[in-house]
């Protein structure tokens, strides 16, 4: 069933290899819990499979969820409710399937998540960062300093930068060609500054007259295609030389990018489709970081505030 649901997501609903490998972890999860449950009912081991799952079931995955851990950890609601999709989503699949006669998720809710304003690092650190604090000599330091302008200048996602290939990169136009969620593709203008140092990283690398290549962009000092962790550290080290927000993550850098474009006049269908959202309920909630901007000048300027 699991291996049946994996290929469906990956052929049919192409979804992205990063949520497919999400949801079967959560899935695996899940099966382990209802395993352990039906074992402390009598249940045997070969009888207990995922289509016999019942509301109850999944009622008890939640609340055991919710719980905090015995290492003293608590999964956020919002976590939660990413699991329940992943369950949703599989159990929709067996319902379509014939193999199951209801979706037993269908009535469960979603848990109230609190809305919190996304991180964002603030203009004149981010000016810091790019102009004042230094990066290491050589190859690694020039492609650690690629990796921001590139994540702030452009906004795009880890898993984006990860995929970005030099074929990718169109110098004469000064864009890039990003393969994005569901497999979309989108071009993202570049500016002045992001142009002239992809320049010399491409000088650097050997590579810049006929921009052919299919190799990735970003790669370890061996060559090798960069991974998630790698971006992680690299940008954690630089944002602590400048920053005190609690997380300092690939994903701040893209908040920080959509927000500074807001403060600075952009239209948010504009920002909507550089940063590839479906829908423009995705980008609104930076317009809420521009609202409290607001509020903040007009607390200080007027006279009767």
């Amino acid at each position: 069933m699991l291996d049946a649901f994996a290929e469906y997501l990956e052929y049919q609903k192409r979804s992205s290899k990063h949520t497919i490998t999400a949801y079967m972890t959560d899935l695996a999860q899940f099966e382990g819990f209802y395993e352990k449950l039906c074992l402390e009912e009598g249940q045997k081991l070969e009888e207990i499979t995922l289509d016999k799952v019942t509301l109850q079931d999944i009622r008890c995955w939640v609340i055991s969820l919710v719980e905090t851990q015995e290492d003293g950890t608590k999964l956020n609601h919002k976590s939660v409710n990413r699991k329940l999709s992943a369950l949703k989503s599989f159990y929709n699949f067996l319902e379509k399937k014939g193999l199951v006669e209801k979706n037993p998720v269908s009535k469960i809710k979603r848990l109230k998540v609190s809305k919190n304003l996304p991180l964002f690092v603030v203009e004149d650190r981010m000016e810091k960062l790019l102009e004042e604090v230094p990066f290491e000599d050589g190859f690694e330091g020039i492609r650690d300093k690629l990796i921001i302008e590139l994540l702030y200048g452009t906004g795009i996602r880890l898993s984006e930068l990860l995929g970005l290939k030099i074929s990718d990169i169109n110098l004469h136009k000064a864009t890039i060609k990003v393969l994005g969620k569901r497999n979309k593709e989108r071009i993202i203008p570049i500016h002045d500054i992001l142009l002239d140092f992809l320049k010399k990283f491409l000088q650097l690398k050997g590579i810049v007259e006929g921009m052919s290549s299919d190799d990735y962009l970003i790669t370890t000092a061996d060559g090798e295609q960069a991974y998630p962790m790698m971006i992680w550290r690299i940008v954690k080290k630089m944002l602590d030389q400048v920053s005190t927000l609690e997380r300092r993550s690939p994903h701040v850098l893209r908040h920080t990018f959509a927000t500074h474009l807001l403060n600075n006049g952009a239209d948010l269908n504009a920002i909507k489709d550089l940063l590839g959202h479906s829908t423009l309920a995705s980008t609104q909630v930076y317009a809420h970081n521009s609202v409290e901007k607001l509020k903040r000048v007009f607390e200080k300027a007027h006279p009767k505030a």
